[in-house]
Order: structure tokens, then C-alpha cells, then sequence
């Protein structure tokens, strides 16, 4: 890839050399443009993480906005003894059909023409590998929200049955990741008879704060001590009870983030009685700003509909005494964030291939702009993507929700 790159490099360092007077959207050779689409793929590969076991499908041609996953239900057991010289009834595939609306994604860069003409560095190859890693974290993170979307989850080891009541940060009693929550996810596999992945193992994501909790048990198989190394997962870091693990800082955190521009928590003024409405101080707040988030005040979690600069009404009647403290509602107990680790099993859901039309690598250069750029001062670089994914099998996808050592509130 070097030698390809440095070579392709000195073809394209005069791509947008000086200005031109000819108006045009003549760019990269088509033998260029398919080097520089394919180089886009391989730098946004290392980001895409949560899209490495899913079913890929090719973009649809012509085949409108949608694209069909299908999924085929299992055979019942045959437990009557067949009858000599009878043949018995035969079956059929019972196949459902899975829809996902396809959509497009991209991000472009403006190079003007004095960076261009002063510039060190190629330009085009310096913003294709930014483009990539935007691009790359785009797609997983689409992907992402629809396996963390799941209904399939397991709180911990199962001590508690919702995400506020999730503990961390206490002398005991925490709810971080353990062995114990990871067999429990695995034999939730199991019940459901989930296929394996690559290599007869689950595949499991994990954020490198949970990882930090994990990897003290002695039963933990570090990648680098693998006697099998080969076909190594993207960002794999290791295996136990059954999954293999590959690393993602963009791995799902439930977050509480701060309710105040000044404060992460806000307190009750006046004990408020069963009611939507509740006046609260302890921090600056603009009107309408906390409208759509979720408060946790007491046991209860619940919607903020509407605020002033003083008060919140929410989608449902709380109780608390005068100066309880009204704590962030998306993540855990007293606001503590609250990490997804996925574990999954094969064909638990579907996306498109990136290669094949799926992602472009696309250039304007100096001149291409029109009368919108009469100086020709401007060159874009960009990429534009088609997405889609779908969880195809719930049970086949169990989203472990703890907390952890760390507590950053820092959503993503």
C-alpha cells in the first residue's frame, strides 16, 4: 500500500496546481478515483467494529430505497418414526422478509486555493484519510444505535432490573462488568441456540472502560497469547467464557450528561407531592434547554416536557422532599454512566457492504464551483455513503448494561 500510495501521490500533487481558466467537474482519472474509493474504504475500516459479524448485502439497483434481509425459521423436530414403504409429508421453508430503509450519509472538506498552492503536504491524500476515519465512525455509530436499541438486555448480572438502579462509584455493591454477567449473556445464547461466530466463539464489543474491569480475571486469554492468531478480528483484544472481544472507545455509553450549564445535578426547592411540575435550583438553566432529556428524582425516571428557567414538567407525577437531589435520568443511580457491552451471535443482523457502490470518493477541484466560485478559490474533497442496518434476530443479540470504574459523562 506504501509504495501505491507515495506513487499515486506525485500523480495527483498537480491535480489542483495554480488556477485554470476552464470552468469544469473534471476530476481524478477513473483509475485514480477507484484507488483513492478503495483507500477511502481501507483507512474506514479500523472504525467500523460493530458491523464485523452482521449479514452484508450489496446496495439495491434500481430497486427503489429498501433493502431485504430474509430470515428463515427453524424446522420442528420429526419425532414419528417413519413408516415402511410410506413416504412421509415434506416441509417448507418458512422465510420471513426484513426491510430497512436505505439512506445516504457524507461529509466533504474545502481546500482553498492557497493551502493548496502552499501546502507541504498532498492535500488530497492528507483529507481522504479524514474523510475515512469520519466516514468510518459515521457507519459503525449507525450500526451501533441499532444493536444498542435491541430488547434483549441483561442489567449486570441480573441483580438489578432496570439502568437507574445500576450502582457505581460505591464503597460496595457495584454493578460493574464481570465473568459471572458475561456467562449469563452467553448461556442466554445458548438457550436460544444462537450460532457461533468465526471460530466456534460469540463476538462481544467492549469499551475500553468496561475492558479495564474485565481483564484482571485470571481466565482472560489476551489476543497476543492466541495459538490460533489468524483471522483476527478488527480491534481484538481478547476472549473468555465463550466470546471473543474486539475494542471500541465508540462502543454505546448511556451517559449523564450535566442538566446545568454549571452543574451536573440539580435540586428539588420545595417538596413537590405527586406532581408533573417541580421547581428546582442549584444550577443555571435556559428555558427549554432540558426538553427531551430524562430526569432521575428518587426511584423514578422520567421525561422532561417542558422547562423554565426554574422548573420542569415531566411526563409523569413524582414525589421528593425539598432539596433532593434531581440527578441526569440516562444513565445509572445518581447519575453514573451506564456502558453497553454487546454480545452477539451470527446472522443476528444485517447491513450493507461498503464495497460494490456503497461508499464514493468524490473530488471538485479549482475551477469545478461556477459562477458560485468565480476565482476559483475553492476544491472540495469528499465521501457520501449508503447505510443501512437491521437487527434481524433479537434473541441473538444480548446488550449487558453496567457501570464502571470510570464515570466521564461524556456521552457517544
Amino acid at each position: 500500500m506504501k509504495n501505491t500510495e507515495y506513487v499515486l501521490m506525485a500523480a495527483v500533487l498537480n491535480l489542483f496546481d495554480g488556477n485554470t481558466n476552464v470552468t469544469t467537474d473534471a476530476g481524478l482519472s477513473v483509475e485514480n478515483k477507484t484507488w483513492f474509493t478503495d483507500y477511502l474504504i481501507d483507512m474506514a475500516e479500523p472504525e467500523l467494529v460493530h458491523g464485523q459479524v452482521s449479514q452484508k448485502r450489496q446496495v439495491p439497483k434500481n430497486n427503489g430505497k429498501t433493502v431485504e434481509f430474509r430470515k428463515y425459521s427453524c424446522l420442528p423436530k420429526m419425532l414419528v418414526p417413519l413408516t415402511e414403504g410410506v413416504t412421509p409429508n415434506g416441509q417448507k421453508l418458512n422465510v420471513s422478509n426484513i426491510t430497512v430503509e436505505v439512506r445516504q450519509y457524507g461529509g466533504y472538506i474545502e481546500l482553498s486555493d492557497i493551502l493548496i498552492l502552499t501546502a507541504i503536504d498532498n492535500n488530497l491524500v492528507q483529507a481522504t484519510r479524514l474523510l475515512a476515519s469520519q466516514m468510518g465512525r459515521t457507519l459503525d455509530t449507525i450500526t451501533r444505535e441499532v444493536l444498542s436499541a435491541g430488547t434483549n438486555v441483561q442489567y449486570a448480572e441480573g441483580q438489578v432490573s432496570s439502568r437507574s438502579e445500576l450502582v457505581g462509584g460505591a464503597e460496595s455493591g457495584n454493578h460493574y462488568l464481570t465473568v459471572d454477567a458475561i456467562r449469563r449473556a452467553v448461556r442466554t445464547l445458548k438457550v436460544m441456540n444462537a450460532p457461533k461466530c468465526r471460530g466456534g466463539y460469540y463476538f462481544g464489543i467492549i469499551h475500553p472502560d468496561c475492558e479495564y474491569d474485565l481483564k484482571n480475571d485470571p481466565k482472560w486469554e489476551n489476543v497476543k497469547t492466541y495459538s490460533d492468531p489468524d483471522d483476527i478480528y478488527t480491534g481484538e483484544i481478547g476472549r473468555i467464557e465463550g466470546v471473543r472481544f474486539a475494542e471500541s472507545s465508540e462502543a454505546k455509553i448511556f451517559a449523564a450528561e450535566k442538566l446545568a450549564s454549571d452543574s451536573q445535578t440539580l435540586t428539588v426547592n420545595g417538596a413537590a407531592n405527586s406532581t408533573n411540575t417541580v421547581t428546582f435550583d442549584g444550577g443555571t438553566v435556559a428555558a427549554g434547554a432540558l426538553v427531551g432529556r430524562k430526569v432521575l428524582i428518587g426511584s423514578t425516571v422520567a421525561s422532561v416536557t417542558a422547562n423554565t428557567t426554574t422548573t420542569i414538567t415531566l411526563d409523569k407525577a413524582v414525589t421528593a422532599a425539598d432539596n433532593a437531589v434531581i440527578y441526569p435520568g440516562e444513565g445509572g443511580k445518581d447519575g453514573r454512566d451506564v456502558y453497553s457491552t454487546l454480545i452477539i451471535g451470527g446472522d443476528a443482523y444485517g447491513e450493507l457492504e461498503l464495497s460494490g457502490g456503497g461508499a464514493e470518493h468524490i473530488v471538485k477541484q479549482l475551477g469545478s464551483g461556477g459562477t458560485a466560485d468565480p476565482l476559483n478559490q475553492r476544491a472540495t474533497c469528499g465521501w457520501k455513503a449508503t447505510s443501512a442496518a437491521v437487527r434481524l434476530v433479537e434473541e441473538y443479540i444480548v446488550r449487558i448494561e453496567t457501570t464502571s470504574t470510570y464515570n466521564d459523562h461524556i456521552a457517544n
